[in-house]
């Protein structure tokens, strides 16, 4: 298959419409071709095209940033000698002497699938600078490596942050090409913004159900994001990031596990089967132990809870990341209900509300965790719901 980046670099004709224009990138670390050479590279070697600026995101254009909520600064790149904006520094959105640098944005973002993942955001920023500064954006498409699958609440009103950025589930099941699309008619932005399409990618495809597997290596968009079982678990496991227990940051396996010193692994495991075992889907849970070397926990041994999501182990359309990991905060708070579960702290900027809030868009979801009458039925009920206004939404959007 190739990546709309791949098809940039072939096509010469694609390319025509670019040609005395000023072109600005914005990527990230994951941002390669098909033979691993980092797309800035790749377009400066062709003859016709003209790159005067580069943008990065969170983490940075190279990934130079490995911590999470890291700010990086604008540089001059030392090859090229163009300039490299930070979208995640001083600003979110770029200025408007950024925006007088380029003609048009090339974005080559690989995406996770989740709302959560602040590159959607800067995606909606920067179309939106687009329309008001009357530049063009074109998108060079990449898989979902999540696929198609929908899950949770939708983020309500007046919930937007840095990683909610529209009314979205927390699983979304499009490309970054097909958010744009939705980005644009939602905002009614009155921009030119142009989906260099994938060839050949087909999300319900196994193994890898929106990661070509074999045909493309992993490379980390983010630092804890190091392989497509992180992916598939990250709608769920993310919600960690708003409490008290390790989400494995520390460990080779980011973001595929969790736990505490003080919480039984065992029992908890036990306890999610009895009240919901239909959220267990498609994955099987192991207790484990690990010791974070830095992050929540540092240094301390953690009893904890693995989520295995291997290919003889996988069912695509049964996994409910989201669900499960709802399912392990209920069962702990009915185990403890006096547990400090919820971490307070600023969460990308957001000071007046609570983290795990911020991540969900709204407070539903910690209040069915602490509600000690409510069940599975009722949060079943609200993302249900969300789930199939969404499927009927998104409809319109896809490309493939």
């Amino acid at each position: 298959m190739k990546f709309g980046i791949d098809r940039l670099l072939e096509e010469s004709a694609l390319r025509a419409p670019l040609q005395g224009q000023r072109l600005a990138l914005l990527a990230h670390p994951a941002s390669v071709t098909q033979n691993l050479t980092h797309s800035l590279d790749a377009l400066a070697r062709l003859p016709d095209i003209k790159l005067t600026a580069a943008f990065g995101p969170q983490h940075g254009l190279r990934g130079d940033k490995q911590d999470n909520m890291i700010e990086s600064p604008d540089y001059i790149d030392p090859v090229l000698g163009i300039p490299v904006f930070s979208l995640y520094g001083e600003v979110r959105r770029p200025t408007d002497s950024m925006m007088e640098s380029f003609d048009v944005l090339l974005v080559d973002l690989q995406d996770l699938g989740c709302r959560i993942y602040t590159f959607i955001t800067t995606l909606r920023y920067v179309l939106e600078a687009a329309a008001k500064h009357q530049k063009s954006v074109w998108i060079l498409d990449r898989p979902n490596p999540a696929g198609r699958p929908v899950e949770g609440l939708t983020l309500r009103p007046d919930w937007e942050s840095f990683v909610g950025a529209g009314a979205l589930p927390m699983r979304h099941g499009l490309t970054m090409g097909e958010l744009a699309g939705w980005f644009v008619q939602k905002l009614a932005l009155a921009v030119d913004c142009k989906v260099i399409e994938m060839q050949g990618w087909h999300p319900k495809l196994a193994p890898g159900y929106g990661w070509p597997q074999a045909e493309r290596a992993w490379i980390n968009p983010s630092p804890n994001a190091p392989n497509l079982s992180m992916t598939r678990c990250y709608a769920g496991t993310v919600l960690l990031e708003g409490t008290t227990l390790s989400e494995g940051r520390g460990t080779t396996r980011p973001l595929e596990l969790f736990g505490a010193p003080d919480i039984n692994a065992s029992l908890l495991i036990k306890n999610m089967h009895d009240i919901a075992p239909q959220w267990l889907r498609g994955c099987s849970l192991r207790e484990c132990w690990f010791e974070p070397t830095f992050h929540k926990h540092a240094e301390k041994l953690c009893a904890g809870v693995q989520i295995h999501v291997d290919e003889f182990i996988y069912d695509h359309e049964a996994f409910k990341p989201w669900r499960l990991q709802a399912l392990a905060f209920k069962a702990l708070r009915l185990q403890q209900s006096d547990y400090p579960l919820w971490r307070d702290f600023p969460y990308e900027y957001e000071l007046d509300k609570l983290a795990i809030d911020v991540i969900n868009g709204s407070p539903l979801l910690r209040e069915w965790v602490d509600d000690a009458n409510a069940h599975p039925e009722d949060l079943e009920f609200l993302a249900s719901a969300d789930e199939l206004a969404w499927e009927d939404e998104r409809s319109a959007f896809l490309l493939y």
